[in-house]
């Protein structure tokens, strides 16, 4: 070895399909990796590389690479998700082959491509270079159980009219409604509905099969699944400092695609008193229509709870004339925020959410109870779990148009803030907090699990 090169236990390459949903636990499970003395090598694509704010290597050393998905300068645009699939399984694949070459030749080579889900293709490439592969999971292995079954045959879709409550091995019984979004509905979005029953096409030839999410939260559906593959739960993937705090100074993902209001969030909560905010955000994709943001509004402006409101730059238009100005006093409107240094602070009594996978494993992660206003793909699944299994919120009922209707936003969050059963989530919230935390901790199930990856990297 030449000297001062560093002996790693093994080489890395992590990829996550570019958006900020999946980049997050990915770099957190890279930035894991690296802490216990893999050389990682963080992949994005050029254009995400421009674009983002902040360094992944902020916090611990990665490597930063980059491959092409066809949208080099200016993005994916408005091309349609198929077109944007299709080019970057074309492009991505040539460009990680050259990558994969490159970094063979010039320091310690790759034994094993840690790759999204959402891009079954890394494996095919991975193969050619005989290095192994493992698909990451950025979703719960309940909504991974069902989409699996939709692959296999196993659960027929779409699914008859008068279809009543559907028992799969591992899960409750679930209503037609609590599945997700692109299997309730195969006419709503059938480009992500190939998306997420693709990430089954190859799993069977995977090395590994890791899961962002912890033994304990989902027992029988990984017990379950593990007759299959080889399955192994790595999270929660978030920040150290929430959670075991082994990582030195690791308080943030490290890459946002959305420039924040942190200072200004901070302060406003600080002079708050205790619980006494519902911290509303639907994460970085979800969209509500105007009819749906004005309801929301309304709401907060009838509940007696102050309220921190992110609402992206693309969608303040929504936001009704006025009520920014009228609430002043009770609310704070922002773009962006740090999501876990707003859930840990102790202003914040309830989250109001879309029930993304990352977004629940952070409220859970941190004990905060959620109001759930689930809107497509696995959040109504998310919704099921967070309500009637984890028993650490409620889902807010919607009329027979779909909305959420200002009053009952105003009584959910009352109900949360002040009723018994506010009491009770919030004491299995504090509950799983400590579960999630003693999962990832030394000798956690998680931990045992990253432990044993990393001990086959260089067997």
């Amino acid at each position: 070895m030449e000297r001062g090169q560093r002996a790693y236990k093994g080489h890395c390459l992590v990829l996550p399909y570019p958006s900020q949903g999946h980049i997050n636990p990915m770099l957190q499970f890279a930035k894991l990796l690296s802490h216990k003395g893999v050389k990682v090598t963080l992949v994005t694509t050029r254009y995400i590389h421009k674009t983002m704010y902040g360094s992944a290597s902020s916090c611990i050393a990665l490597d930063l690479e980059t491959i092409s998905d066809g949208y080099d300068e200016a993005g994916r645009g408005k091309a349609s998700i198929d077109a944007y699939l299709e080019s970057f399984w074309k492009e991505g694949s040539k460009t990680l082959a050259e990558l994969l070459e490159k970094l063979s030749s010039s320091g310690p080579p790759v034994e094993c491509v840690v790759y999204d889900a959402f891009m079954p293709w890394p494996l095919d490439v991975a193969r050619k270079f005989g290095i192994a592969g493992a698909t990451f999971f950025t979703q719960s292995c309940a909504v991974s159980n069902i989409y699996y079954h939709v692959h296999k045959g196993l659960l027929k879709v779409p699914l008859a009219d008068d279809q009543s409550l559907i028992s799969l091995p591992g899960l409750p019984p679930l209503d037609p409604l609590d599945l997700p979004s692109f299997v309730y509905d195969l006419e709503y979005c059938p480009a992500f509905y190939r998306v997420v029953v693709g990430q089954f096409s190859n799993v069977d030839k995977a090395d590994w099969v890791l899961c962002n999410t912890f033994y304990e939260l989902e027992e029988q559906v990984v017990d379950w699944l593990a007759k299959f593959w080889p399955l192994r739960t790595v999270g929660p993937t978030i920040p150290s400092k929430y959670l075991d705090e082994r990582l030195e100074d690791d308080k943030e993902y490290g890459v946002n695609l959305f420039k924040s209001d942190n200072d200004a969030c901070i302060k406003w909560l600080n002079e708050r008193p205790k619980g006494s905010v519902a911290y509303v955000s639907f994460g970085s994709t979800a969209k509500l229509d105007d009819e749906q943001m004005e309801e929301l509004a309304w709401g907060l402006r009838r509940s007696k709870s102050n309220f921190l409101w992110v609402v992206r730059a693309s969608e303040a238009a929504k936001v009704p004339k006025g009520f920014i100005e009228e609430t002043s006093e009770k609310g704070l409107v922002v773009s962006w925020c740090s999501q876990m240094e707003v859930l840990v602070h102790e202003a914040v009594g309830c989250f109001v959410t879309h029930c993304g996978w990352n977004s629940t494993l952070e409220a859970l992660s941190l004990g905060v109870p959620m109001l759930a206003m689930p809107q497509w793909t696995d959040q109504r699944t998310n919704a099921k779990f967070i309500m009637d299994v984890w028993k650490i919120g409620i889902t807010a009922p919607s009329d027979e148009k779909g909305k959420v209707r200002q009053e009952v936003v105003e009584h959910c969050i009352s109900e949360i803030m002040e009723g018994e059963r506010g009491k009770e989530m919030k004491i299995n919230a504090l509950k799983w907090k400590k579960l999630a935390k003693k999962a990832v901790d030394e000798g956690g199930s998680s931990d045992k699990n990253i432990d044993e990856f990393i001990s086959k990297l260089v067997q």
